[in-house]
């Protein structure tokens, strides 16, 4: 049983004794999703970027040309709200020379996503948070994984509303190659929290629309200081070939109670 102490009032997450967990993934097609592509419309699977191989879900360039800022994301079909989100992800292949020099081996999860089918076709990012995924460079520096982005978007964290478009998890360093096990844990628009491999990288609260980092986007859809409660879930292609499998969700909708 997990404890999430919130401002004046306790969430408790009940499990019940059969947790049923939900594939998001059927290991076979991506018919449950919908494809997203800057400079593209909607449903628009450009060069197969999502193609479904080994029960993975893979995200590749081969039939690319130049990157030119394509942008990708899969959303599943329907949004969700009170949530506990399990996927296994991993960086492979090369990445693509002609994207941003920031997406090497940078990937990640969307949530509290807009519809992609209220995105123009020359809006480059969804308004929503990310749960961000890295791995480490030749480098040796440190580069955490399971970190906070927000493209049109902010947080509170550590107690106060906090503009920065990225805030680095306390996460360990893994490498290219390696599978690794993210949890996002999402209770509507009050706590979130970010797990890597079973361990508790981050938490913040409050998302909510603001800031840039997202252009060309419909006014009517960015209304600033507005709370987000629900949304999609979107995995993202950016560059750099990855990974995904084992896509499943524990709705906590009703398991929820006050104390």
């Amino acid at each position: 049983m997990l404890a999430f102490l919130l401002p004046a009032v306790m969430f408790q997450y009940v499990a019940r004794a059969q947790e049923q967990w939900t594939p998001l993934f059927n290991g076979r097609d991506i018919n449950d999703w919908i494809v997203k592509i800057h400079h593209h419309e909607t449903g628009d699977n450009f060069g197969n970027t999502f193609r479904v191989q080994d029960s993975t879900i893979q995200v590749r360039y081969d039939q690319y040309g130049s990157f030119n800022e394509q942008y990708g994301h899969l959303y599943y079909k329907v949004p969700f709200s009170y949530y506990h989100l399990k996927l296994e992800y991993r960086f492979t292949g090369e990445w693509v020379k002609s994207a941003p020099s920031y997406t090497v081996l940078n990937s990640g999860v969307m949530y509290h996503s807009q519809d992609p089918r209220t995105m123009p076709k020359e809006q480059d990012w969804p308004i929503s948070i990310e749960m961000q995924f890295l791995a480490g460079l030749d480098d040796g520096k440190p580069r955490p994984t399971g970190n906070m982005c927000s493209p049109g978007t902010h947080i509170v964290y550590e107690g106060k509303l906090d503009t920065r478009h990225c805030i680095n998890s306390t996460s360990k360093t893994y490498s290219k190659d390696e599978w690794i096990q993210a949890e996002l844990i999402v209770l509507g628009d009050s706590l979130i929290t970010h797990i890597i491999n079973g361990d508790t990288v981050l938490r913040y609260s409050k998302p909510q629309i603001g800031g840039p980092v997202v252009n060309r986007y419909d006014p009517k859809q960015k209304q600033d200081g507005k709370l987000l409660n629900a949304g999609f879930i979107a995995l993202q292609s950016e560059g750099q070939p990855i990974d995904f499998r084992n896509i499943r969700i524990l709705n906590l909708e009703g398991r929820l109670s006050r104390e």
